[in-house]
């Protein structure tokens, strides 16, 4: 039935028409999506207020800043510190090319930690800024439902309040989680990880998914010896198989120590660090231990299920296709749902909740081609279907066209490190279902094929695409080759 007066733009209309409350919108949890949410709930008139505990620049104990994990302790930190740690590769690099470097380089990493700082304390004022002058009201604290339209919040010095709001909206993301093994205090997560105050010289590693790649690249290109430990046989699980391999072998060329198949069984305080056991008998000394083993929803402390909010077993909130959970007038976008956890998305989906609730246009959020990247070194980017999703999903055999070369700049410098690119075809329309490719500006390069795959580009279409020379970009429009057809409901090889 609520499904039923959303379409129709009734919803709120049955039984509370005299009800007065103190905001059209309360959301809880100031991250991406929330804060487009309420910055695009208030241009469409309605009167909105967000709430979002205190920033705290240093302390990674609290989640709290407007901007959220992005850009208090992500994407946005994270990618500083990339950008940081490629310049070892580069200066290395630069010297076939005519530079001279005498004598030692060295990195102060105190500067780059205050230099980051400074950074997201400049973003978290910008997006203050952009709520206050959006007309949204900012509020201190955290916040927990006490019924379907009371928000209470538990402000900084322990007081609480409570607001009334026809609608409340929960963007509250997600949060690091720790491997259940003996010692785990001693390790840290991504959290901590942005924040050291001294950069560690022996790192291990658990996990290997975005987070794990990205810090291993980092740490080792600031200088540390990094070793990084995953029960698969390949990193990045739920990635293209072939282009998993090829950053595999990528982050052992740079120097990092892979070990698949092994799991973590302890960790102990030693006089030299920490002493990591694994499920092989080995054990190794590091001076940071890092739990790169995923993220969990932030629900706990909602008081959701005594209001009636569904949770799934993983404890992230069930919404239907216009991000509405079980109680109607409460909604949920971003981290919190665990549908596809990424920037980009909770700012699409914070902007088509405003559109359906308050801009009377029922938006579904589109899930289809969202590229992503990951910031190793050479970074990955993919938009669309891998070779093993197409093959699941097509009737039709798959087209498979590859192209692995030396960057014209790796030709002069002498870096061992080739750059791979993929297409994934329909056999029969041609349409490109899935591109992916690792090397460098693989994400500023992905950017311009996922407009392609969104517009429904084909393969000829592509052909026709005059490239642009000399770059790596062109060799997208170039292949003409067939790497291999693949029959429809055959198990895809992977080339290892």
């Amino acid at each position: 039935m609520a499904r039923k007066m959303l379409v129709d733009g009734v919803l709120d209309k049955v039984g509370e028409e005299t009800k007065q409350y103190d905001f059209d919108l309360f959301v809880i949890g100031a991250g991406s999506g929330g804060v487009r949410a309420s910055r695009t709930s208030a241009a469409f008139g309605a009167k909105v207020a967000i709430c979002e505990l205190p920033f705290h620049p240093i302390s990674s104990e609290v989640i709290g800043g407007v901007g959220g994990t992005c850009v208090i302790r992500g994407c946005v930190p994270k990618k500083i510190l990339v950008y940081g740690s490629e310049f070892r590769g580069e200066f290395e690099d630069s010297r076939n090319f005519g530079w001279e470097i005498d004598g030692k380089i060295n990195f102060n990493w105190k500067k780059l930690l205050h230099n980051k700082t400074q950074e997201i304390t400049r973003l978290n004022g910008i997006y203050m800024r952009l709520l206050s002058n959006a007309g949204v009201t900012m509020i201190e604290g955290e916040g927990k439902l006490i019924d379907a339209h009371t928000v209470e919040i538990t402000e900084p010095d322990g007081t609480t309040k409570k607001h009334s709001a026809k609608h409340i909206l929960i963007a509250t993301g997600s949060r690091a989680q720790r491997a259940n093994i003996p010692g785990k205090e001693l390790a840290i997560t991504s959290d901590e990880a942005l924040s050291l105050e001294e950069l560690p010289k022996r790192v291990v590693i658990l996990g290997a998914g975005y987070i794990a790649l990205e810090f291993a690249s980092i740490w080792q290109g600031m200088g540390a010896e990094v070793d990084v430990f995953y029960r698969k046989e390949l990193p990045l699980r739920g990635f293209d198989d072939e282009m998993r391999a090829v950053v595999a072998k990528n982050l052992e060329g740079r120097g990092i120590r892979l070990h698949p198949g092994t799991n973590l069984t302890e960790l102990r305080k030693s006089e030299d660090g920490i002493s990591v056991l694994t499920d092989h008998g080995d054990e190794f000394t590091a001076d940071v231990v890092l739990f790169a083993t995923g993220r969990v929803p932030n629900t706990k402390r909602l008081n959701l299920q005594s209001v009636g909010v569904e949770l799934d077993n993983a404890g992230a909130i069930k919404v239907d296709e216009y991000s509405c959970t079980s109680v109607p007038n409460i909604w949920a976008v971003g981290d919190v749902t665990n549908r596809m956890n990424l920037t980009p998305v909770a700012l699409m989906e914070g902007t088509c909740f405003s559109k359906t609730v308050f801009g009377g246009q029922p938006t579904k959020p589109d899930y289809a081609d969202i590229p992503c990247a990951v910031f190793c070194l050479p970074p990955l980017s993919i938009v669309g279907l891998s070779e093993q999703q197409a093959l699941e999903q097509a009737k039709n055999d798959i087209l498979v066209y590859t192209s692995s070369f030396n960057p014209m700049k790796n030709t002069i410098s002498g870096r061992q490190e080739k750059t791979v690119m993929k297409l994934v075809v329909d056999s029969e329309t041609d349409k490109v279902l899935g591109a992916s490719m690792c090397g460098p500006d693989a994400p500023e390069i992905m950017q311009g094929i996922a407009v392609a795959l969104k517009c429904g580009a084909t393969k000829a279409q592509f052909d026709s695409t005059v490239g642009i020379h000399p770059s790596a970009a062109e060799e997208f429009v170039t292949m003409r080759t067939l790497t291999r057809r693949v029959a429809a409901g055959t198990k895809p090889k992977t080339n290892l």
